[in-house]
């Protein structure tokens, strides 16, 4: 059997999601309510038949030529590049007097139009048509029946005549939204929506509601709509990028937070760094990250919280000279605005750095900034979880901040995302001698052997610096931990460097 000849859409993400582009030759429906982006993909569509050398035309019931040039320009295109036809511009043909026919003036408009549409597909021999608008179409028809008739007598009118057809539809003349009965006459079924959330910039994404024949990638995708077109971010499936790597400890440079680890986290692992403000989370995956960058191996860190300036000030006050690594271009730090970016433009962010800057650590900091990007948690654990899958795939070593609601006494944490990784590291406060100190202890570690004592945790101008075992602790694991030991075990000022 000789497979289906396919015509790219013109957009890389969706010719992604569609396995290859969409079957040649055949009808389509692009659906989404206005401003969703049906008009910019549609223009790239015909863009691209235009690039390989084919025939285009843009059919318009919905906008006026000029309108259509708008869009284009602010893309930087132009709709010179091919066939543009404005039904307002010949709507003349029709003739004053068709209100003295016997027929209703709707009917005659509607099979007026239809011929029109179908001599000038005659005249230009297009290889791509894109029709907007079926809402018009609709208003034309005013019967429900008769509307799909049309739209099945256009179908066919297309058919055998070696062209691909996108029809646009803004989902104003159904009752519920989308037309069933459009959805099977179409080849294959394309939704764009537009969410606007209580805060921040509305949110688009996509999803394939069918395609006859082709094994597409399933589910929504979110996109941006940029100045070049829509950036369309497929859904991230972790099992299609394994790749091989060694799976030995990634060292920190300071041996007793290493011995807590049995060496250091696996790579491809995941490490979760829990505990209230102020305890070193950020800084111990700092120090773990610092390490990478003198081995010569990529890392990013992902800020939602902290302004970058005073993440490195804070660093090199601990003697963790990030600005260095940056400037050799081991180290990219990357400022996120939970508010401007979906969970799909952040995994897509994740990709390019692993794929292309062959990144081997990241920190991501933290994930309460990284709920705020998404409203439902449900989603927001399934989609942390394949991208630590993904990222555990290709061996990178993953730090997750997850800062405690509470400083002393009873915390708790508003994401319960610690059975996803594979390391859980605690913080505590506790008091003792008088001072307020802090306790690092290992709760879990799936990549082997860990330590299960309480070491106290020191974070100054010397760096970091993990003491001995603190044996006469009662209560960490309640929020209160309380040091009924020796003064000696506890680690007192230190000069810087000592």
């Amino acid at each position: 059997m000789i497979a289906p000849r396919t015509v790219s859409t013109g957009n890389a993400g969706l010719d992604t999601i569609l396995a290859g582009g969409l079957p040649a030759d055949r009808l389509y429906l692009i659906e989404g309510i206005p401003g969703s982006g049906k008009t910019t993909l549609a223009l790239e569509f015909l863009r691209e038949g235009v690039r390989v050398g084919e025939r285009a035309l843009y059919i318009t019931l919905s906008e006026t030529r000029e309108e259509l040039a708008v869009v284009a320009a602010s893309h930087g295109w132009s709709i010179d590049d091919f066939d543009v036809f404005e039904f307002s511009s010949a709507s003349n043909v029709l003739g004053d007097g068709r209100d003295q026919s016997i027929l209703h003036p709707w009917e005659l408009e509607l099979g007026e139009t239809i011929k029109l549409i179908q001599t000038e597909v005659e005249r230009v021999q297009p290889a791509r048509v894109v029709f907007d608008s079926l809402s018009e179409m609709r208003l034309l028809a005013q019967d429900p029946l008769r509307f799909r008739r049309q739209v099945l007598a256009l179908k066919q009118f297309f058919a055998g005549r070696k062209i691909t057809v996108l029809l646009v539809d803004d989902m104003s003349g159904s009752e519920h939204g989308r037309d069933a009965q459009l959805h099977s006459l179409a080849h294959g079924v394309i939704t764009l929506e537009r969410l606007t959330l209580d805060f921040g910039a509305a949110r688009r994404r996509l999803q394939v509601q069918k395609l006859r024949g082709v094994d597409f990638t399933a589910g929504y995708s979110d996109f941006t709509i940029e100045t070049g077109g829509l950036d369309i971010y497929p859904r991230l499936i972790a099992a299609d990028h394994h790749q091989d790597y060694d799976n030995n400890p990634v060292p920190s440079g300071v041996e007793a937070l290493d011995k807590l680890l049995g060496g250091g986290p696996l790579r491809g692992t995941s490490t979760l760094v829990t505990g209230p403000a102020g305890s070193g989370k950020t800084t111990i995956a700092l120090q773990y990250l610092d390490a990478a960058c003198r081995r010569g191996e990529p890392c990013t860190i992902y800020q939602f919280d902290e302004r970058i300036g005073t993440l490195l000030g804070r660093a090199k006050a601990f003697s963790l000279d990030l600005a260095e690594h940056i400037d050799d271009g081991l180290l990219s730090v990357q400022q996120i605005d939970p508010a401007e970016i979906s969970p799909g433009e952040f995994a897509s962010r994740v990709r390019r750095e692993v794929e292309e800057r062959g990144v081997r650590m990241i920190v991501i900091d933290s994930l309460n900034g990284y709920v705020a990007a998404m409203p439902q948690e449900k989603q927001l654990i399934l989609q942390m979880h394949e991208l630590l899958s993904y990222l555990s795939q290709r061996g990178v070593v993953t730090f997750l901040i997850n800062p405690q609601q509470g400083l002393v006494g009873t915390m708790t944490s508003n994401l319960n995302i610690s059975y996803v990784a594979d390391v859980v590291v605690l913080l505590r406060f506790f008091e003792a001698e008088g001072r307020i100190r802090k306790a690092i202890s290992v709760l879990k570690n799936r990549g082997g052997m860990h330590e299960d004592t309480i070491r106290e945790l020191r974070v100054d101008g010397g760096g970091v610096r993990v003491g001995a075992p603190l044996s006469a602790f009662r209560g960490v694991l309640t929020g209160t931990p309380e040091y009924a030991g020796e003064p000696l075990p506890l680690m007192e000022d230190r000069p810087i460097g000592a």
